[in-house]
């Protein structure tokens, strides 16, 4: 057989010529083939897209872009404007803009659901110490701070579309869900065919990489089981909470992207369990309830002014490798525009009115008091690169206006919402998450915010931060 096709081949005359003509002629077909219908996987993203929409917005239409121009200072007789509104569902990972918001007693919807962290030993030990206690390790959360590459783990949050369900003829769900990116090229001949891959499906510019599939809903009791979770202490600062361990979902090379050398885990904040907040927050019988949070660093919510930002951007030395200070490297939720610089460090209570936000709800905020800044901001929110320097100190040299925090610089303030009900709140909510359409998530304790609502200061006073 294998005779008779070569002499068949041999009678065809075919010069080299005619072999490089064949040859172009059918690259000629597959490349507008390729680019059409690109020979590669399909993504988690791309299963999303028939049901889901991407929430947030681009960086080329964020209202951010003009953060640095004259456009933010104070307005004769104009009360200051919400700019832009921030959320950041993995912690230290980068965050979403969005144009509204709802605000839970936690914090806005969506922010700090979940955190990295490393199991670690429980140094120092004593020498005389038990084997069993110098064995022990327990999970401990990592940011920015220790692993600076957390800040190119790009997060995206997919929204359930009630016209996308009805063409797939599906029913309406709640189910939304987030996915994680992150930047990975194998060794040798895979790694070159991830990168024609990923120009074939994302451009010119696009770069191979890995995604991470996670729910939004915290998981039922079955699907907790199905998929392995677990539940778990994990500290965040000073404290210890009870969150799921969902570190099943993780894959090998996230740990070796960021540099983690020990275990890496992935935990999800329990709802029934939220961290109460106390220290410089209001008290319970003046808020209504106790103010909780998830997994941000201290309070619900980060507020920011864009003249104050500017205010100190001016004095910050700037290099090759520092030449603009951007807001988002302070991870705030709510950027504010036209306040005079310093000035929310002056306010106590404050009503945010729709103005031009479309919205018909006050939101009310108290603002509990000023954030004490890390290290941190030093790391550029896009590319992970960590300066040796700045802006940390300037902060500790120019902003060290705290009594509380000596020696610490600050910018930007901490608020716990409050919320204008009549009923008192029950326990922490044992089920689901109050998010996507549930309307009373915990007893009626929740309002909306959006960009172009008005600020109006209803109380002033000193802030004086309180350590943990």
């Amino acid at each position: 057989m294998g005779q008779s096709v070569l002499a068949d081949l041999g009678e065809l005359n075919l010069d080299f010529s005619a072999f490089v003509l064949l040859f172009i002629t059918v690259c000629a077909f597959m490349v507008p083939v390729a680019v059409v219908l690109p020979p590669v996987p399909v993504r988690k993203s791309d299963a999303l897209l028939q049901t889901h929409t991407k929430a947030g917005l681009t960086r080329s239409k964020s209202a951010l872009a003009s953060q640095h121009a004259a456009e933010h200072a104070p307005r004769d007789g104009q009360p200051p404007i919400v700019q832009s509104l921030l959320i950041h569902p993995v912690k230290s990972c980068r965050a979403i803009e969005v144009t509204r918001s709802r605000v839970l007693p936690q914090g806005l919807e969506f922010d700090r659901l979940f955190t990295f962290a490393q199991l670690k030993s429980q140094f120092p030990v004593s020498v005389n110490s038990a084997d069993e206690a110098k064995g022990q390790h327990g999970w401990e959360f990592i940011t920015q701070r220790q692993f600076p590459r957390l800040a190119t783990v790009k997060v995206d949050l997919w929204l359930p579309d009630e016209m996308k369900l009805r063409k797939q003829s599906m029913k309406p769900t709640r189910e939304a869900f987030l996915i994680l990116k992150f930047p990975w090229k194998e060794h040798g001949w895979r790694g070159l065919l991830s990168v024609i891959m990923a120009k074939l499906s994302g451009g010119a510019s696009a770069v191979p990489g890995k995604e991470i599939l996670l729910p939004i809903d915290f998981p039922s009791a079955v699907d907790i089981k199905a998929n392995g979770y677990t539940f778990e202490e994990v500290k965040i600062w000073k404290e210890v909470v009870t969150a799921l361990n969902m570190s099943t979902e993780l894959p090998r090379e996230l740990m070796l992207y960021l540099g983690v050398s020990n275990k890496l885990g992935l935990f999800r904040i329990d709802p029934s369990r939220l961290r109460e907040v106390y220290r410089c927050a209001p008290l319970k019988e003046d808020a209504g309830y106790q103010p909780v949070t998830g997994f941000q660093d201290a309070y619900p919510l980060h507020m920011i002014t864009l003249n104050s930002l500017q205010k100190f951007s001016k004095e910050v030395p700037k290099d090759e490798d520092f030449k603009e200070l951007d807001v988002r490297r302070f991870r705030g939720n709510i950027i504010l525009s036209g306040v005079p610089a310093y000035d929310e460090e002056t306010w106590i209570k404050a009503r945010f009115k729709p103005g031009k936000s479309g919205l018909h709800n006050d939101a009310v905020f108290h603002i509990s008091c000023r954030t004490v800044r890390c290290k941190m901001p030093n790391v550029d929110p896009y590319t992970g690169d960590r300066h040796p320097r700045e802006p940390d100190h300037s902060l500790r040299k120019l902003r060290n206006v705290d009594e509380g925090a000596p020696l610490n610089g600050c910018l930007g303030m901490q608020l716990t919402p409050l919320f204008e009900v009549d009923e008192a709140p029950t326990s922490n909510p044992t089920s689901g998450s109050g998010l996507l359409g549930d309307d009373d998530p915990d007893d009626g304790r929740s309002s909306w915010i959006a960009v172009g609502m008005t600020v109006h200061v209803e109380e002033r006073g000193v802030h004086l931060y309180i350590k943990q």
